[in-house]
């Protein structure tokens, strides 16, 4: 069992790390149609080294509400390629989604590789059957940005810093690879170190705000911290702007990813907050990000508050998949192709939390889900309003079903409720594994 997270320790006001119920590094976010995407790699858990075989894809319209896709592509997507599914970023130009993603080939030698799809959720595909780029060495952390007048640019690397104009396709790039130059007025300096002599470790990311280019990093030595530099131009040069936050969370590397979203800017970073959290099996978290009149950005601290507001209401009155959640203990989140994602409830007391339901002014008459379990035993799914020990809406028995490939539908009806709560699904039973299944719920009038 791996990238579970039991999360007895932390409190029910947190919304850090976001995912609970997978390891989830290295976040690229993506506003597409007002949504957010959230691509991240996915620690496997259970190892000392960065076992990583796909990426992951979250999606939410709140900020508090993560929904998980089915995985969006694997390092087996790219024939030539022997493993690695590390920092990745998508982009989306035109109608069309590209993946950046560093992976290694058949011989043991970093590239990066770049993936289409006609959706943010995928399937995507390799149109090269290559590489996309390669430096010297250090091909990883790809970063991608589109500027105002249309040029687009690739940044990657570690321990340096290199950069492509891609062309118009998106998929191959004009002039060659251009070295950043590793100077301390760029990414300030690394003292006692004459080979790596700047700030600069890895996990570049390219962003723009009111005229000025930041380039954000992972800055060494380790432990990382997350740094900024800052230009009048995407291809520099860079001035160093500081630190952005300072190096703690347990987890010996950070990878930043920014995003403005509905008016705020937010920064997306990891950390080892979850139980079993370490420097190979890490968690994604988000916080705002503010910016001085000058540009300049404060140094911020990982906060277990995360987002506290829901930036809207949820509806609950069409199909509200299970994965969708803004908090979870004792859970994990599964995969068959019958339904696609779902969640299991590992044991007695699991539970999720979604936030911001919105009943309405009409009070709804029914609840319906559709759940399985494997065992005998009498499990339950206990609904409660704004609280684990909160009102009761339902208390509904789990059907036995033989397997998470067979479901069914169950209904209760539930006390007149109206207004804005948030909704606790609680699971009941004595069972040696995996206690239940669950697809997804909704409320009816």
């Amino acid at each position: 069992m791996t990238g579970i997270a039991l999360l007895s320790g932390l409190t029910l006001n947190a919304q850090n790390p976001i995912i609970q119920t997978s390891y989830t590094a290295d976040p690229a976010p993506l506003v597409y149609n007002d949504r957010l995407y959230l691509y991240t790699s996915h620690d496997e858990g259970g190892s000392t080294w960065f076992t990583m075989n796909d990426w992951k894809l979250y999606s939410t319209d709140d900020m508090v509400n993560w929904t998980e896709h089915p995985m969006p592509l694997s390092f087996k997507t790219f024939e030539w390629a022997g493993g690695d599914a590390w920092a990745a970023q998508c982009m989306e130009r035109n109608g069309k989604f590209y993946m950046y993603v560093p992976v290694t080939d058949h011989k043991g030698e970093t590239a990066i590789g770049v993936a289409v799809a006609d959706s943010p959720y995928g399937p995507f595909y390799d149109p090269l059957g290559a590489p996309l780029v390669r430096a010297e060495y250090g091909n990883i952390d790809p970063t991608v940005f589109i500027d105002d007048d249309g040029q687009a640019y690739l940044y990657w690397g570690n321990p340096n810093c290199y950069y492509v104009k891609l062309n118009e396709d998106m998929i191959s790039y004009e002039g060659g690879i251009h070295a950043v130059p590793m100077k301390p007025e760029a990414f300030g300096l690394r003292e006692g170190d004459p080979q790596r002599p700047t700030l600069y470790e890895e996990a570049p990311w390219l962003y723009k705000r009111k005229g000025l280019y930041y380039l954000f990093y992972a800055g060494g030595p380790l432990p990382e911290h997350l740094g900024y530099a800052t230009s009048k131009s995407p291809e520099g040069p860079w001035k160093y702007g500081g630190t952005l936050m300072a190096t703690e969370g347990g987890s010996f590397t950070n990878h930043p990813g920014i995003a403005d979203f509905r008016g705020k800017t937010y920064l997306f970073y990891h950390n080892a907050a979850l139980p079993g959290g370490s420097g190979f099996t890490r968690s994604v978290c988000v916080r705002e990000l503010d910016f001085q009149a000058d540009g300049k950005i404060p140094c911020v601290k990982m906060v277990k508050e995360g987002v506290a507001n829901s930036l809207k209401p949820l509806c609950p009155y069409r199909k509200v998949e299970a994965e969708t959640i803004a908090w979870s203990e004792k859970m994990k989140s599964s995969y068959n192709p019958q339904v696609g994602v779902f969640i299991t409830a590992l044991a007695d007391g699991a539970y999720t939390r979604v936030r911001s339901v919105d009943f309405g002014e009409k009070a709804p008459s029914r609840f319906t889900a559709r759940l399985s379990t494997t065992h005998n035993a009498e499990i339950t799914m206990e609904v409660h309003l704004d609280g684990l020990d909160g009102q009761v809406l339902a208390k509904i028995k789990v059907p036995r079903t033989g397997g998470s490939d067979r479901w069914r539908m169950v209904e209760a009806q539930i006390p007149q409720v109206t207004g804005v709560h948030d909704l606790y699904f609680v699971f009941r039973g004595d069972a040696p594994k995996d206690l239940a299944y669950f697809d997804y719920w909704k409320l009816n009038y």
